[in-house]
């Protein structure tokens, strides 16, 4: 597969069950050989992005390829380029971990059995261990060795993490990095722990109200980003900045904006943020939007939607 196809491609994508849109709108290009964090509250749309991208849903409006084909041909070859490992860790409990790898050996020709069993190894899984006896973590450990024994191009994984020790999440974000580096792997993965994705990721995907709100390099996304702190009563001079969010606290406003040009205000601080920071302003903006002030909603740049929350 060429790297000039991306590893997903998505344009106007939208899913809706009955009445309600469970994500509209969708459009991005995720390049191949990415770690892609894809973030967002519950009920963002989060997991229906990737049953649609593991061809398990079909979608309402909108296109999507993977790999440089619809999901939803599934043949051999195309499942056997893609792992997607679902939030409910889909595995049968009667089973003992050793007949889920002879499962995964017959179902998949690009099989890497010694990678599984090396890495079930480490973590001190017995291949005798029943499904149904191992804790939540551990079957989570198990579902992880299993797609990454399939050695896929794409790497769908729908919050691998939440059932994770710290510890447990750092040797997983480590076999992720080894998965990219060694097969070149695109790993496109949803979890609540934003700091833990910040120091393996270098693409990111915010998700909220069912809308992606931001999808570009982690680089770019940090670099385009500043947190400004100064007085309650006085706008900072913003130029052509999008204002994402703004918190009052007392006698001091906090703004996260979006913009390319240097900020530079005298009475307002300026802080380069981090990935945590900048995704919860953009959550926050969703969460607790209202009407804004008109001495703020004069400065909001073009197409922004400007919060202004009171803290009490």
């Amino acid at each position: 597969m060429s790297s000039l196809i991306p590893a997903v491609e998505t344009n106007g994508l939208g899913k809706k069950y009955r009445r309600i849109w469970a994500l509209q709108d969708c459009s991005f290009s995720l390049p191949q050989g990415r770690v892609a964090a894809l973030v967002g509250p519950n009920g963002a749309g989060k997991s229906t992005l990737l049953r649609l991208l593991a061809g398990v849903s079909v979608p309402t409006t909108g296109t999507l390829s993977v790999l440089g084909r619809s999901p939803r041909i599934q043949t051999v070859d195309a499942l056997s380029r893609t792992a997607y490992l679902d939030q409910d860790r889909p595995l049968y409990k009667d089973f003992r971990v050793g007949e889920m790898l002879r499962f995964g050996r017959e179902l998949n020709p690009r099989w890497d059995d010694a990678r599984a069993r090396r890495h079930l190894d480490e973590l001190r899984i017995s291949l005798s261990s029943r499904i149904e006896k191992l804790s939540g973590g551990q079957r989570a450990q198990v579902a992880v060795a299993l797609c990454l024994a399939k050695r896929p191009e794409l790497l769908l994984l729908d919050e691998p993490v939440a059932a994770l020790d710290p510890l447990a999440r750092d040797e997983l974000m480590h076999i992720l990095l080894e998965s990219v580096t060694d097969d070149a792997t695109t790993v496109l993965l949803s979890s609540h722990a934003v700091s833990d994705l910040a120091t393996v990721c270098d693409y990111v995907i915010i998700l909220s109200s069912s809308r992606v709100r931001f999808a570009g390099e982690l680089d770019d996304v940090l670099a385009s980003h500043r947190l400004l702190v100064g007085p309650a009563n006085t706008v900072p001079t913003l130029d052509d900045a999008v204002v994402i969010s703004s918190v009052i606290t007392g006698r001091q406003t906090t703004m996260l904006v979006r913009s390319d040009r240097l900020i530079v205000d005298p009475a307002w601080k300026v802080i380069e943020p981090t990935l945590e920071e900048i995704v919860l302003a953009y959550l926050r903006e969703d969460a607790f939007s209202r009407p804004v002030p008109d001495e703020f909603r004069s400065r909001r740049g073009r197409g922004s939607r400007n919060s202004v929350r009171i803290v009490q």
